[in-house]
């Protein structure tokens, strides 16, 4: 009994360097976006500071910097094929963090060429697409039948060490380009990326590596696709999965069909990144026409976002280790479908108070950015129970042959959310259907567009199933 206790309370050795890496790789991210918005702004798009180009160059800057991330959310799924079928976690990890240093380097390099500088965000959204997905799963893997009870709060430290990382660019970034411009500033996330990718190589021989499991008939995409073209079934009036169940094994199958209750609930999800990656752009461009005299400083735009993930240090192990078993005591379940639902409605309530800190501005008011710092943590309390929950969820209910894969379709509801403010903020800059969303209209729209996703899930929900985790090894 004393050595099964032993083993359960044990964390794996690997864990200090994937946490140590990611939070390293986060600072190199946030780090370069915390500024990018501005900067596409200021020197590209209205270096003038015309007042009347302002509007058209505030979304053509929405417009890429969502574009970007959207890409750089897209490809974990390319990454986690890659892992998955081919070449395993630590290959594609290793191999495309370098690609992302050389992408950090082609910002500091082109930051008054833009057609040159765009080649650098291509870049780092392939260098951090490639390996999102894979980190995620990789520190999944690294437990046993013994310790999986400490999954969750991994995940949490896990999620510490990106906001961790993303408090310090947040901070000092915005100083360094303030006070050293534009190469430093790109210059600096760059050396914290060939940190990252040291400490990741320093790690290797602790890891437990899953080996990829090839391209074969019992993967997910095979068998989805051989259930969806059987015409014959469908004459039948039969499951397609009853009929791929004749063919394929029939374990392999029920993972099929736990992916698609995955599905059900990820739908809704491209909607709250919609929203939600406003914070790092349209929030830090509304932050410029604010008062932000904070206890006699007066704060850089970019600086503000650095609340969100100061809130999110603070929020993770508030709700980890007192709030959900408070509510769980009170025979109040705090399981992942409610806890995601929970999330949407707080962040619908964030954008509220945008929506209204615009207004004031659009009269010609400079409210307080205090009203700003609100509406960051009632999001950062939103993220806590949609982001923190769905990365788990995402790896807790996929198959052993699947982790990276699930992951990344996880990571894909990014990329769909910002890829439609994307689309939003191009059809305003070209003076389209959604120019007519100007000033506090904008998040208006994009409030009851999510409202009309809450009453979906609310009625979608009950009717998903659950399953108990499934391990990436078995020891």
């Amino acid at each position: 009994m004393e050595k099964t206790a032993a083993k359960s309370n044990g964390y794996p050795r690997s864990i200090g360097y994937i946490i140590a890496n990611e939070g390293a790789e986060r600072f190199s991210f946030y780090g370069m976006r915390s500024i990018l918005a501005t900067f596409l702004v200021f020197h590209f798009f209205n270096p003038t500071l015309n007042p009347a180009l302002q509007v058209t160059a505030e979304a053509k800057a929405n417009e890429t910097t969502h574009f970007f991330v959207s890409l750089a959310y897209a490809l974990p799924f390319v990454g986690g094929l890659m892992a998955d079928w081919f070449f395993g976690k630590y290959k594609v990890i290793l191999y495309v963090s370098l690609v992302y240093c050389f992408g950090h380097l082609c910002l500091a390099l082109f930051d008054h060429d833009l057609e040159k500088f765009k080649y650098g965000l291509i870049l780092i959204a392939i260098g951090a697409g490639g390996i999102k997905s894979c980190v995620s799963a990789n520190l999944g893997d690294q437990f046993t039948t013994h310790n999986k009870h400490l999954v969750s709060k991994v995940y949490g430290w896990f999620y510490f060490s990106i906001n961790a990382g993303s408090v310090l660019s947040t901070i000092l970034i915005p100083l360094i380009y303030d006070r050293y411009g534009a190469k430093w500033a790109f210059g600096i996330p760059g050396i914290l990326m060939a940190l990252a990718t040291i400490i990741f190589f320093l790690g290797r021989k602790t890891y437990v590596n899953v080996p990829p499991s090839g391209v074969n008939k019992n993967n997910f995409v095979f068998i989805s696709i051989y259930a969806l073209f059987n015409f014959r079934a469908k004459q039948k009036n039969q499951s397609l999965l009853d009929v791929a169940k004749r063919k394929f094994d029939h374990q392999k199958v029920e993972d099929v069909k736990t992916v698609y209750n995955v599905l059900a609930v990820f739908a809704f999800i491209p909607i709250f990144w919609a929203l939600w990656d406003q914070n790092l752009s349209e929030w830090v461009l509304q932050a410029t026409k604010m008062d932000r005299h904070i206890l006699g400083i007066n704060l850089l735009p970019e600086q503000i976002q650095t609340v969100n993930p100061f809130f999110l240090l603070v929020f993770i192990p508030i709700f980890n280790y007192w709030l959900y078993p408070f509510l769980d005591k009170r025979g109040i379940k705090t399981t992942p479908l409610r806890r995601i639902g929970a999330g949407l409605v707080l962040l619908a309530l964030s954008f509220v108070v945008i929506a209204l800190l615009q207004s004031r501005i659009d009269a010609g008011g400079q409210p307080s950015i205090w009203w700003q710092i609100l509406a960051y943590a009632i999001l950062a309390a939103a993220e806590v129970l949609v982001s923190i929950t769905g990365l788990e969820y995402a790896y807790t209910q996929a198959s052993k042959s699947m982790k990276s894969t699930m992951i990344a379709i996880w990571l894909l509801t990014t990329a769909l959310g910002n890829l439609f403010t994307a689309l939003v903020n191009r059809s305003i800059s070209n003076g389209g259907f959604f120019a007519q969303f100007k000033g506090a209209d904008y998040y208006w729209f994009f409030i009851g567009l999510l409202c009309f996703f809450i009453i979906l899930y609310l009625l979608v929900s009950p009717k998903i199933k659950v399953r108990e985790m499934v391990l990436g090894v078995s020891n």
